[in-house]
C-alpha cells in the first residue's frame, strides 16, 4: 500500500515531487523520472504517478510569463464565424499582455491526437486552450509534467477532474428561447439539438424541456430532432417536422446555423417566417443579424468566453492560483423579426 508520508498539501494545491513520492510510495527520483518523461519507470509505478499527477497537479517553480510567449488555442474545427468570435477575446487578452496566439486545427476531433499532442509539446507554449474538445487524462498528465496549464473552452464533454473550464449558461439559455416562445402563444414547439455528446446540447435541451413542463405543456417526442450543429440540420428536420400530423409553430434551433437552415427548409415548403412559423437561434453571430427576417436568438458571449480562457491561462502560466476554476458566462436572449404571436 502507498504510504502518504511527506504528502502534506492540501488536495485542491498541486503537488510537489516530495510529496507525490509519499503519495505513490516511491522515491523521489522515481517520480522525477516520470515527469520529465523517461522510460526506465515500470508501467505500474508510471500509471500511478500519473494518476495522481492528474488528481492533484504538479507544482513546478513559478516562471514569469515573457513577451515571447506564446497561448495555442486548438479547434475541433476551423468553420465560421465561432472560432473567429472566440480568437477576438482571446487575442484581446493575450496583446495585453505582450503574447502572441497560435491556433490549431484537430481535425473535426475533440480528442487531440497523441502525434497533435506530442507536436505542441515542442512548441512549448505558456499555455493551452481547447475548445470543444478536450485532452485524454494521459494528456493531461503530460501537459501538467510539462508544466503547459490548461483551459477547456466550451467543453464537449467532461473536461476532467480539477481541469480549468470556461462554458456559457447553455441550460438558461434553452429555458429562455423556448419561454419566449411560449409567451407567444405557441404549444407545438419543435427542437433541433446538437451532437448528443456535447454538454451544451443537453443543457440547451434540459432547458427547453424545463420550460415546456413548467408551462404545463406535454413533451412530445415526434418534436425532438438529433442534429450536429450543421446548417443542413435545419433544413432536413424541418422538412420531417412540417409533415406531421400536427406540425410545429415555432422551432427553437441550437446555432444560428441550424435556423437558417430551418430557414431554407421552410421557404422550400412555402412558409414565411414569422407568419407561418417561428424560428430561435443560439449564438448571436453577426453574420445572422442580417438574415431576412433578422434572426430571433440567445446571444453566447464568445469573445468573452475567449477573454476569459486567455486570462485564466496566463494566470496560471505565471504560478498563480485560480480564484475559480469552472467559468459559467451568462446568455441573454435577442428579439428580432423572426418570432410572432401564434396566429391559430
Amino acid at each position: 500500500m502507498a504510504s502518504t508520508e511527506g504528502a502534506s498539501a492540501s488536495p485542491s494545491q498541486p503537488l510537489t515531487l516530495t510529496q507525490l513520492a509519499g503519495l505513490a510510495g516511491v522515491s523521489t527520483a522515481t517520480v522525477s523520472k516520470v515527469v520529465n518523461g523517461r522510460s526506465e519507470v515500470g508501467p505500474e509505478t508510471r500509471a500511478l504517478v500519473e494518476k495522481l499527477i492528474a488528481e492533484h497537479g504538479y507544482r513546478r517553480q513559478r516562471r514569469q510569463i515573457r513577451p515571447t510567449n506564446v497561448i495555442e488555442v486548438a479547434f475541433h474545427a476551423l468553420a465560421g464565424e465561432y472560432p473567429v468570435e472566440i480568437v477576438k477575446g482571446v487575442q484581446r487578452v493575450a496583446h495585453a499582455k505582450n503574447m502572441s496566439v497560435v491556433i490549431s486545427e484537430l481535425g473535426d476531433r475533440h480528442t487531440p491526437p497523441d502525434r497533435w499532442i506530442m507536436a505542441m509539446l515542442s512548441r512549448r507554449p505558456a499555455g493551452l486552450i481547447t475548445v470543444f474538445s478536450g485532452p485524454t487524462d494521459n494528456q493531461r498528465v503530460r501537459l501538467a509534467t510539462q508544466g503547459i496549464p490548461l483551459v477547456v473552452l466550451d467543453p464537449a464533454g467532461n473536461p476532467g477532474f480539477g481541469v480549468p473550464s470556461v462554458g456559457a449558461a447553455n441550460w438558461s439559455g434553452g429555458l429562455e428561447a423556448t419561454r419566449h416562445l411560449l409567451d407567444l402563444g405557441h404549444r407545438r414547439i419543435a427542437m433541433i439539438t446538437g451532437p448528443e455528446f456535447a454538454l451544451s446540447s443537453r443543457a440547451r435541451l434540459d432547458g427547453y424541456r424545463a420550460a415546456l413542463d413548467g408551462a404545463g405543456v406535454q413533451i412530445d417526442p415526434d418534436l425532438i430532432c438529433q442534429g450536429e450543429f450543421q446548417i443542413q440540420d435545419g433544413v432536413i428536420h424541418t422538412r420531417r417536422l412540417m409533415k406531421l400530423p400536427e406540425p410545429p409553430t415555432a422551432i427553437f434551433a441550437s446555432n444560428d446555423g441550424q435556423a437558417i437552415g430551418v430557414y431554407h427548409g421552410a421557404r422550400e415548403l412555402g412558409l414565411r417566417v414569422p407568419d407561418d412559423l417561428s424560428v430561435v437561434g443560439f449564438d448571436d453571430m453577426p453574420a445572422w443579424r442580417w438574415a431576412i427576417p433578422p434572426l430571433t436568438t440567445v446571444h453566447q458571449p464568445l469573445t468573452e468566453m475567449g477573454a476569459t480562457a486567455a486570462a485564466m491561462v496566463i494566470t496560471m502560466a505565471g504560478g498563480e492560483p485560480l480564484q475559480q476554476k469552472r467559468v459559467e458566462l451568462s446568455t441573454e436572449l435577442v428579439v428580432r423579426e423572426s418570432t410572432a404571436a401564434y396566429r391559430g
